[in-house]
């Protein structure tokens, strides 16, 4: 306080209050006394130091000092973060290069064969697509939808849509509403489609006739074309004009189309020389099909898993068949469901291969020699018809779909990751995949009638281990909880029992 400081004296009377009456001053009591008390005028507020005095302090020997020991404390506390942190990138494992991926790799193929039966005719295909969607497909391969007669070359017209099918706005307008979607769709050009063989004898005419449907349609807005047969086509001297017709010359940043090719009754070895020779973008072939025993399913993918980004899978859909064909109960449907949507390719499937639809369901089709089952829909809603105990089955099916799609689509090592073969018997097999630090995928199946003791072993030379133990991530049936953990030393599946186990990346 400032000595300056005027004070000014005041008297404060104190009274002593009266018991009874409560009074300050009790009346006809004499004052008791009084006090002076010092009250200052005003609140007195610190200003802190002026400038004068801050730089008369500041200059003293202990505060440069102080300074300095601060200043360099703080460059030293930033190189050190900055060194720990290129130390850390240094040692750091490298993360591999994303492979080169188009859309077909990037989830499922679906096929619909007969549009009249699935949703009579392409405006009902349109109105379908919400339903597609859900399945997680990124390609439809639709048709044959021209007009031709069995074995009949005069009357081939690629360029006109029968109108069984519907219209050619019908076709515009399904690729707008598919390509809102993020949906790609492919036309089968296969010039013989109803009858055999699939390509006419007179082979150069009409793959001249193909290609120039292939740039007519594909001009409307198609994002491929399949043909069927590939190993006759591919062997004409017109093959390379009609590639250069659907791949372009790769050099604009355009979405890429697909040249799909359809092989049965070949070997894998002759499927990977096909891949390299035909230069096609995707091969489906029946060898899934047509080789039944774990030994050579796991020697056909040992041969073609290194060109996975051009393979297609398929039960049945190479013969445009549908998976329940050879899949005849429901626990074989959803195992051969999870076995092609973890193989290394692109899984291809057939209307209705999501609800595991039966080939009993037939149409009332009479035009055609081959009838195919008519489609079901809203199997996820109660129906009230009869058929209620049918759509359940449906509907949990198409569930168990949708979770392999959509787990398909956001793990790298299902998508794209390397492959490992792990065992194989004659009705079991399995398989390891793997990408650079990302989770690590297992897949155990056995389609047989009886248990199976699956010793899993996996080559020192591969440079990746296995655990003694993996998470179920899937299971076909309840035996194996989800999220419980087996051990892969003693792992025993019973008669068409499939599992999708997990384990992570250490190091």
């Amino acid at each position: 306080m400032n000595k300056d400081t005027e004070i000014d004296m005041i008297e404060v009377e104190v009274n002593e209050l009266d018991p009874e009456t409560g009074d300050g001053q009790a009346p006809g009591r004499k004052k008791n006394g009084s006090v002076k008390l010092k009250v200052p005028d005003d609140e007195v507020t610190f200003t802190g130091l002026s400038k004068k005095e801050l730089m008369k302090v500041a200059g003293t020997p202990g505060w440069v000092r102080t300074r300095w020991v601060l200043h360099f404390l703080i460059w030293l506390g930033w190189f050190g973060m900055l060194a720990g942190a290129i130390v850390i990138i240094v040692q750091a494992p490298r993360c591999k290069s994303i492979p080169e991926m188009n859309w077909w790799n990037e989830g499922p193929l679906y096929q619909i064969t007969d549009l009249e039966v699935f949703s009579e005719g392409l405006k009902g295909v349109e109105e379908k697509l919400d339903d597609i969607n859900e399945l997680k497909v990124k390609g439809l391969v639709i048709g044959p939808l021209n007009i031709a007669q069995a074995n009949q070359k005069i009357i081939l017209n690629f360029a006109e849509i029968s109108l069984v099918h519907g219209k050619a706005e019908d076709l515009d307008n399904l690729l707008k509403a598919a390509h809102k979607k993020g949906i790609s769709v492919v036309l089968d050009l296969t010039p013989n489609y109803e009858g055999n063989p699939e390509w006419f004898s007179d082979s150069e005419e009409i793959m001249e006739r193909v290609k120039a449907a292939a740039e007519y349609w594909l001009e409307k807005g198609l994002d491929g074309i399949k043909i069927s047969d590939l190993v006759d086509p591919s062997n004409s001297t017109d093959w390379a004009k009609l590639r250069m017709a659907v791949q372009g010359n790769g050099t604009d940043d355009t979405k890429k189309r697909a040249l799909m090719g359809v092989v049965n009754s070949i070997s894998a070895d002759e499927v990977s020389q096909l891949v390299n020779v035909s230069g096609v973008d995707l091969i489906l072939s029946d060898l899934l099909s047509r080789n039944t025993g774990g030994k050579e399913r796991i020697r056909d993918l040992e041969t073609l898993h290194s060109e996975q980004r051009k393979i297609g899978w398929g039960l049945g859909a190479a013969q445009k068949d549908r998976l329940s064909k050879r899949a005849t109960t429901r626990g074989l449907i959803r195992l051969y469901q999870l076995l092609l949507f973890t193989l290394p390719g692109t899984p291809v499937f057939t209307y209705g291969d999501e609800i595991g639809l039966q080939a009993n369901q037939m149409s009332n089709k009479t035009n055609q020699t081959r009838e195919a089952p008519k489609m079901v829909w809203n199997v996820e809603k109660e129906e009230t018809d009869g058929a209620k105990s049918n759509h359940t089955e449906y509907a949990e099916i198409r569930k168990w779909f949708r979770s392999l799609s959509d787990l398909r689509g956001k793990e790298r090592s299902l998508l794209h990751g390397d492959y490992y073969s792990l065992y194989s018997s004659a009705t079991s097999l399995s398989f390891l995949r793997v990408w650079d630090q990302s989770k690590r995928y297992i897949t155990a199946v056995n389609w047989g009638d009886g248990p199976e003791l699956l010793k899993l072993n996996l080559a020192p030379t591969e440079g990746v281990e296995l655990p003694e133990t993996a998470k179920v991530k899937l299971s076909t049936d309840q035996e194996f909880e989800v999220d419980s953990t087996v051990h892969l030393k003693d792992l025993t599946l019973k008669a068409g029992q499939a599992l999708l186990l997990q384990f992570p990346y250490t190091g």
